[in-house]
């Protein structure tokens, strides 16, 4: 017995002599605790507007993976900064709805906040499966992936998304790219189903939101033809999308229109891809739908990677990235917004992609930034600022 005493006796006066080391090590803790760097916050300033004379200047950003909420912030002061009244950005349905009927809305209350604050609009994105609503099927799926099945639920959080950001985001786009394969989770492209979806959606969030506009979603500018694995041609899609009955459950059509090599004065061509390609949509819009919707570009631009076989050179992408904001101006009455990919991403992508950014992810402004912002604000500009983009 008075074994097992001394034992217990030593082992309570070895921990005894290891407490004031403990002490020291919570002391230094807090220290360095407080002499680190803090990192920066993210307050709400005084309430902001934009100043503009080009109201239809609009930039999509990438603003729903930052971790920081201060990112966010800096990038919506410089969008209003640049000009551009309104963004577009996307809302994961992966995010704010991880479980089935449990949400998280801080990643989406963040940006809705701060973009408020800088007084800008948002067109939101809608899109990406939860694993919860992926469960139909054996097979293995990916995040794009939305069974029929699923139509409904996906319905449910539009209709509680747009009520609660009724009045700060009023303009939804149900989906994206579904003429692509891989958009629409490698299900077969069929416009039918992307129909049924939009109905799906279209009254249930007009109750929650009566304020709400549906944009049907933007389509990927493609020659791919009927059967393709890879997509459907986008002006055969968007037909067949209004013969399946799609007309009625959609405010707006959403479009995707890249310039590529092309100038934006190119004439369109069913059979070439380039900015004025939207005129060939709105065409069908006017062919087949008696309401005449309004149209947002939520994407569109050009690229100016060294490397990359669909891009041009610095000079060209500004001049033609301004002069695309004149023709449609002059030329595009049933425009409502021309956004252009991308204000800015989290971090460099190491690829061509990067050169669509307006902006490093480390916020240096680059120089088409500085010509988009003269334009829209209506600065007076030096003939010789930029040198003339060179003839091809």
């Amino acid at each position: 017995m008075n074994k097992y005493r001394t034992v217990s006796k030593e082992i309570t006066n070895i921990s005894l002599r290891r407490w004031p080391w403990l002490a020291r090590f919570i002391v230094l803790w807090l220290i360095l605790g407080l002499i680190s760097p803090t990192l920066p916050r993210a307050p709400l300033e005084a309430q902001q507007t934009v100043e503009t004379t080009k109201p239809m200047v609009c930039v999509h950003t990438r603003l729903i993976d930052e971790v920081y909420e201060w990112k966010i912030q800096r990038s919506l002061q410089l969008v209003r900064e640049m000009g551009a009244t309104t963004i577009v950005e996307f809302f994961p349905w992966a995010y704010g709805e991880p479980s089935r009927d449990q949400y998280d809305w801080a990643s989406f209350d963040r940006i809705a906040r701060q973009a408020h604050n800088q007084g800008l609009h948002i067109i939101a994105r809608m899109g990406l499966v939860p694993e919860w609503a992926r469960k139909d099927t054996s097979n293995a799926t990916t995040l794009n992936y939305l069974p029929d099945a699923s139509f409904q639920a996906f319905s449910d959080f539009v209709a509680l998304f747009a009520k609660r950001y009724a009045g700060t985001i009023d303009q939804i786009i149900i989906w994206n790219e579904p003429n692509l394969s891989f958009e629409w989770g490698y299900r077969p492209v069929v416009a039918a189903d992307y129909a049924l979806l939009l109905k799906t959606v279209y009254a249930q969030a007009h109750a929650a939101n009566p304020n709400v506009m549906i944009l049907a979603a933007p389509l990927a500018p493609t020659l791919e033809p009927p059967g393709s694995p890879n997509g459907l041609n986008d002006l055969l899609y968007l037909k067949e999308m209004y013969e399946a009955g799609a007309a009625p459950y959609f405010d707006a059509l959403a479009m995707h229109t890249y310039g590529f090599t092309e100038p934006p004065e190119a004439p369109p061509s069913p059979t070439d891809l380039n900015f004025r390609r939207a005129e060939l949509l709105h065409n069908i819009i006017l062919q087949y739908d008696k309401s005449q919707k309004p149209v947002f570009i939520t994407e569109s631009g050009w690229n100016d990677n060294p490397r990359w076989t669909k891009a041009v050179r610095p000079s060209q992408r500004v001049a033609y990235t301004v002069n695309a904001f004149k023709w449609a101006e002059t030329s595009w009455p049933w425009l409502d917004k021309l956004c252009l990919w991308v204000l800015r991403y989290p971090a460099s992508t190491q690829s061509y992609p990067d050169n669509f950014a307006l902006i490093t992810p480390d916020f240096e402004l680059t120089p088409i930034y500085y010509a988009i912002q003269a334009y829209a604000r209506g600065w007076e500009q030096g003939k010789n600022l930029w040198l003339p983009a060179p003839v091809r």
